[in-house]
Formats: C-alpha cells, sequence, structure tokens
C-alpha cells in the first residue's frame, strides 16, 4: 500500500516585490531630503567664525531664515519681506510650537537686519533659535 501523495505542494517562496517597494519609496524620500537639505547651504553667505562654531546635525523639520549681506531674507532659496517671514513663522508656531529656527546671517550683515528677523521670530512666539557660526580655522577668536 502506498500512503504517497502524488500531488506535491510548491514550498512557499520569498516574495520581493513588497520589499523592492519599500526600498524604492525610501530611496526615493532620502534623495528628496538630502536635495532639500542642501538648498539652504547654495546661498552665499560666509558666517562669522568662532571658537565652539561646529555644523550640527540637522534636526527633523528645522527652518533656517538665510539673511544675506544686504539684509535680503531668504527660506528655501525664496527672497522674503518681513510681513511674508512673519506670516511664515506665525504658522509655523501655531501648528509646530517649539519648532527649531536656524539663523544664518553672513558676517557682513548689518546688526540692525539680524534684529528685525529675531524681532520678527519673537513676534511669531518663535523662541527656540540659534544662531549658525562656521568653525574657527585659527584656533584663536579674533579681536
Amino acid at each position: 500500500m502506498n500512503f504517497r501523495t502524488k500531488n506535491k505542494k510548491a514550498l512557499p517562496g520569498f516574495q520581493m516585490t513588497a520589499m523592492m517597494d519599500v526600498i524604492f519609496l525610501l530611496l526615493c524620500f532620502f534623495i528628496a531630503t538630502s536635495v532639500f537639505s542642501q538648498w539652504e547651504y547654495e546661498i552665499d553667505i560666509t558666517l562669522p567664525s568662532a571658537q565652539s562654531g561646529k555644523v550640527p546635525d540637522r534636526l527633523p523639520g528645522e527652518i533656517i531664515i538665510n539673511i544675506a549681506k544686504d539684509g535680503r531674507i531668504a527660506i528655501n532659496q525664496q527672497d522674503m519681506t518681513l510681513a511674508a517671514l512673519k506670516t511664515r513663522l506665525d504658522r509655523l508656531s501655531k501648528y509646530f510650537p517649539g519648532q527649531p529656527v536656524v539663523l544664518r546671517a553672513d558676517k557682513e550683515t548689518r546688526y540692525d537686519d539680524l534684529i528685525k528677523v529675531i524681532d520678527t521670530c519673537r513676534k511669531a512666539d518663535i523662541w527656540n533659535f540659534s544662531m549658525a557660526t562656521s568653525e574657527d580655522k585659527n584656533g584663536a577668536a579674533e579681536n
């Protein structure tokens, strides 16, 4: 008597399609975020140097406000006025309280222009901001 079955079932195989879809979406996400993070640094701004200056890790959702030496304000390579900046920061503080903001001012920027941007941040209830600097190459502070 033969008890063996004649219809052998196929062994389940590993489905790669779903995994390839996930990997492709992750790849697209990382490429897109790297492109957007580079936009902020393409603006021609010479940062002041500091002995403790270093490039920190970017925080998720961090907004970078660039202030050129002529007083122009830019976010994501879009020039804007103080009123437009205030509107954007109002929306930001409303939906994301405690949102980090980085101010990148050129070292030749007038102090008055920088204070106007800081004042706009405070009026929009943004208190979590920092100033970007570059690392001091000489190891000594300038007088």
